[in-house]
């Protein structure tokens, strides 16, 4: 009788305890024992369509095997995530009025030619400006070294796209390379697609 409650006591407390306690291998490092699967072969003669792995396995570098993070408990039987390290507030930066750069606002002039209004710091607008650019995927020609100017080719076709300030905003405006005005279509699209693609 004792011996059959105490049999039901230590599977009562292996059962709340559970197995992750006490490190049972569970099978979630097994694919590190993994061996590379020669090709199916067919008999001669036999006419088959080309065989493509659906899914490749990549050739990694043993090098990077011994360098890669451990995923593995303290004895290496089972999976187990490295725990995020804790963020203090000091590295926590956060943005300044000099920094901070407010989403652009589609505008016009008095001519009716499409602008994007910015306010903010000029540098940081520009960032944001090139970093949407690149996300276009829009080619870059030339940028200038002392002013915001950048020429950037769209649909096979050069524009120069300016950044200027405008009492204390700050505007992009769209030329072609000779510095007259682009095509109110053409400058109103290019912005469109910044306007949507602003990182901010």
């Amino acid at each position: 009788m004792q011996l059959r409650f105490g049999l039901i006591a230590a599977l009562s407390a292996l059962s709340f305890v559970g197995c992750s306690s006490i490190s049972v291998g569970n099978g979630s490092l097994d694919y590190k024992k993994t061996a590379t699967v020669e090709p199916l072969k067919y008999p001669e003669g036999f006419v088959v369509r080309p065989v493509t792995p659906l899914y490749p396995a990549p050739v990694i570098d043993p090098l990077a095997l011994e360098h890669a993070p451990k995923v593995e408990n303290q004895k290496g039987n089972r999976f187990s995530a490295p725990r995020p390290t804790a963020l203090s507030t000091s590295q926590v930066v956060k943005p300044t009025q000099e920094t901070k750069v407010s989403r652009p606002q589609p505008m016009a002039d008095e001519n009716n030619t499409p602008l994007l209004k910015v306010d903010g710091n000029s540098s940081a607008i520009w960032q944001y400006t090139l970093a949407s650019l690149s996300s276009l995927n829009y080619p870059i020609i030339s940028q200038s070294k002392t002013n915001f100017e950048v020429t950037v080719k769209v649909d096979e076709r050069p524009y120069i796209l300016k950044l200027s300030p405008m009492g204390a905003s700050y505007v992009l405006s769209v030329f072609n390379t000779d510095n007259s005005a682009a095509d109110h279509q053409d400058a109103a699209d290019l912005l469109a697609q910044i306007y949507h693609n602003w990182p901010a």
